[in-house]
């Protein structure tokens, strides 16, 4: 008696293959972009043995939203109640690093999950966030733990947003070294000039065009771009869905207009906080500075620009990836002259998490403004930096 290939050759861990195969496409291209074949296609099987696992997309991607919270619960399930702080955010590190490629997508693409799978997200990312806090209050009280604590695991999670080349145990020392610089910073006072920033204002809707985009990105913003429809946009600025296609071709070209817009502000904004700038480490003060109060100020448009690019079309995304390059590299250059000891990739992998810090710092504010939680952000910043 003979056993079949496919039986004796199946792996016995296929669902986490799958689920691994499909974290990293739906990071790459989104929620909607991604398919079951394509996912299948990855882990080397058909699409009729991936729907034996999963019985259809949302449930797939509802595990894979949870997938890499459930090992940061795990990662700190196994360590003593007394661990350190640094014990507790290596832990933490380590399982982010080992999966990055698969690791971002609970941080943007969750909003398309139902409100329950939601809730117990939200669940399991306390009980991690309360778990830190614990370690690092043993350490002693600071003001503001639970931002310090929130912001530390966004440094953490920058990692899985972006594709510095880097070795797994340098970026390891470098994030974690990050992390407990934010939870030991003390929020910073809005005193002093070096916390103002004056941003170029959106522009003013003097077109059909203009008025258009103006009232697509709370849209896309609230709801996520697939599921807002030309109807909405067009019932937003009263006219027929048809009418939209005189100023646009599609609702894909009133996003990458929405990208282009929020990737010319920042431009703007950092011209304007280097000016008769001369020393380094002022500089990347008024970088974070100005990144804060724009991520503050524009909430909407940054959250659609930074959320929604993946699902652009390749020949649309090609003059952000130039702005956003030209962005970072601004960074990196500073950076690197208040702290020569880095070289190009650590300097990029401190900028990334300074970005990561301000979105999770901002979204456990719930993106309230006002010149203390610009300056405490702000301050965060500057620490996962090392300044």
């Amino acid at each position: 008696m003979t056993t079949e290939p496919t039986s004796a050759t199946r792996p016995r861990n296929r669902r986490q293959l799958i689920v691994e195969a499909a974290g990293r496409l739906f990071s790459e291209r989104g929620y909607h972009a991604a398919s079951m074949e394509e996912i299948a296609a990855r882990v080397g099987i058909t699409a009729a043995a991936l729907y034996r696992h999963f019985p259809n997309k949302y449930a797939l991607f509802a595990e894979c939203a949870h997938a890499m919270v459930d090992r940061l619960v795990g990662a700190l399930d196994e360590l003593p109640p007394e661990a350190a702080p640094a014990d507790v955010l290596a832990a933490l590190v380590r399982v982010t690093v080992e999966h990055r490629a698969s690791g971002g997508v609970y941080r943007w693409e969750a909003r398309y999950l139902d409100r329950e799978d939601r809730r117990l997200l939200r669940a399991k990312f306390g009980h991690v966030v309360g778990r830190v806090a614990e370690a690092v209050r043993r350490e002693g009280p600071l003001p503001d733990e639970r931002l310090r604590v929130v912001a530390a695991l966004g440094a953490i999670g920058s990692i899985t947003m972006h594709h510095t080349s880097i070795a797994q145990r340098r970026v390891e020392e470098l994030l974690l070294a990050c992390a407990l610089r934010v939870v030991a910073t003390a929020p910073a006072p809005a005193t002093g000039s070096k916390h103002s920033v004056e941003l170029p204002a959106l522009p003013v809707a003097r077109s059909r065009r203009a008025e258009i985009l103006a009232a697509a990105v709370p849209l896309f913003a609230r709801d996520g771009f697939a599921n807002v429809t030309n109807g909405q946009i067009a019932e937003a600025v009263g006219l027929a869905p048809s009418a939209l296609y005189r100023h646009y071709p599609g609702k894909v070209d009133i996003l990458a207009a929405a990208c282009l817009q929020a990737a010319g502000l920042l431009a703007q904004a950092v011209d304007r906080s280097l000016h008769e700038v001369a020393d380094p480490r002022d500089a990347v003060v008024a970088l974070a500075a100005t990144y804060v109060a724009y991520s503050f100020e524009h909430t909407a448009l940054t959250s659609v620009a930074e959320a929604e690019f993946v699902g652009l079309p390749a020949e649309l995304q090609r003059p952000l990836v130039q702005a956003q390059r030209e962005h970072i590299a601004v960074w990196e250059q500073q950076l690197r002259l208040a702290r020569p000891e880095l070289d190009p990739r650590q300097a990029r992998v401190l900028v990334h998490a300074g970005f990561g810090v301000v979105v999770e710092a901002g979204r456990s504010l719930r993106w309230q403004d006002g010149p203390d939680r610009r300056a405490a952000v702000t301050g965060l910043v500057v620490g996962a930096l090392g300044l």
